[in-house]
């Protein structure tokens, strides 16, 4: 590996820096308040490249990487988690699942689209019963001629009200089969393709989490990424860029809440001195970044590997599960180091403690990573 930055990651990382400060900062706490999702922000954000960041250029996108896709949510993730999350998911969910396994017909309807930001892209795996466990899924699709009737339900769903498509994955042959699921992408406003409740969450409020209702949804075989039966095959390889992403979005949330506490140490003073010449306060200090290094570390390995087209689903349960419990780690920190100002809103670290704990759950919880890490240094 390479650990030079290049001079293009530094170019974007200026471009995601002054997108943030510009646009995001000032309307952080307005948005996490009233859970308001800044649907113009995104189409801000797509004049930019950063919805399409991993689409080639042919299809209207960016056609970078993912050391320049981890800057990017990193970036935008030290200013605010709920928008770092966002861009996220539509990047490595919805867009990359099309752009993986999507034909060119398809590719050339729904890319430039997601890509620009004139769409916002949705992902559904997840069920009410069926978190970790999908293989259970109750979502269902029945063939019918040339089109399929899909019903069920599933939530969670990152812009589940605001997506203008979705990637669903339905069981459409039997329970517990890994070839009995399909991937279809479904565009709003298709009969029967309907928005259910709108989650009130503990952090990341600025980023739209619904549920996602389908009742007798009528939807053609042309709308099938991949083949019949692939669905969950296809959702395992991009839940391994997935779990890049959120790794991505922890360490951006753990740099954010270390930055506010440097700063923050250096200008309070207690016993007349600032209190980053105390050792309680600069020992925190020094585990935040010695872990945050770690994280970066991993998620840099974890990129250079699927890069190559290497195996990489130990690497990055590794990579999303370090910087994910990195990220609540240091944030906790962070709140400490405020004492009681760290509690209130007024200052940024309140929310960095908030958003960070998502981290931890989404796109596999911390558990789940453990066993994915487990049965790969358990094999044969």
């Amino acid at each position: 590996m390479n650990f030079d930055v290049s001079e293009n990651q530094l170019m974007i990382e200026q471009m995601v820096k002054d997108f943030a400060e510009k646009e995001i900062r000032p309307n952080v706490m307005k948005w996490d308040e009233s859970q308001d999702f800044p649907v113009e922000l995104f189409r801000k954000a797509g004049e930019l490249g950063l919805m399409g960041v991993l689409v080639p250029e042919e299809f209207g996108g960016a056609g970078l990487g993912y050391f320049e896709y981890i800057s990017v949510i990193r970036g935008v993730a030290k200013v605010c988690g709920s928008i770092g999350l966002s861009i996220a998911a539509h990047n490595s969910l919805c867009t990359n699942h099309i752009l993986k396994f999507g034909n060119e017909s398809q590719k050339s309807k729904w890319l430039p689209k997601l890509a620009s930001g004139q769409w916002i892209g949705a992902w559904g795996l997840t069920e009410p019963n069926t978190g970790s466990d999908a293989m259970r899924m109750k979502c269902t699709a029945k063939k019918d001629g040339d089109y399929w009737i899909i019903n069920g339900s599933k939530n969670f769903i990152t812009h589940g009200k605001s997506g203008e498509i979705i990637v669903a994955v339905v069981r459409t042959g039997e329970l517990l089969d890994s070839h009995g699921m399909t991937a279809f992408a479904i565009e709003r406003g298709t009969p029967g393709f309907n928005a259910g409740k709108k989650e009130d969450k503990l952090g990341m409020r600025a980023s739209e989490t619904a549920e996602v209702i389908f009742d007798n949804c009528r939807v053609h075989k042309d709308n099938i990424l991949g083949k019949e039966g692939e669905g969950f095959i296809q959702s395992m390889k991009i839940l391994d860029g997935g779990r890049i992403s959120i790794g991505a979005l922890g360490l951006g949330i753990a740099e954010g809440a270390m930055e506010a506490s440097i700063n923050y140490s250096k200008e309070r003073e207690q016993f007349g001195k600032p209190i980053s010449s105390f050792q309680g306060v600069s020992f925190k200090l020094s585990d935040m970044a010695t872990e945050i290094e770690a994280s970066k570390l991993l998620l840099f390995k974890a990129a250079d590997y699927l890069m190559k087209g290497k195996k990489v689903n130990k690497l990055s349960a590794m990579a999303k599960y370090k910087a994910s419990e990195t990220a609540v780690a240091v944030s906790n920190d962070a709140v400490q180091v405020f004492g009681g100002y760290g509690y209130v809103k007024e200052y940024p670290v309140e929310k960095f403690y908030r958003d960070s704990k998502l981290c931890t759950i989404g796109e596999g919880t911390s558990e789940i990573q453990k066993l994915v890490i487990a049965r790969e240094l358990l094999k044969g």
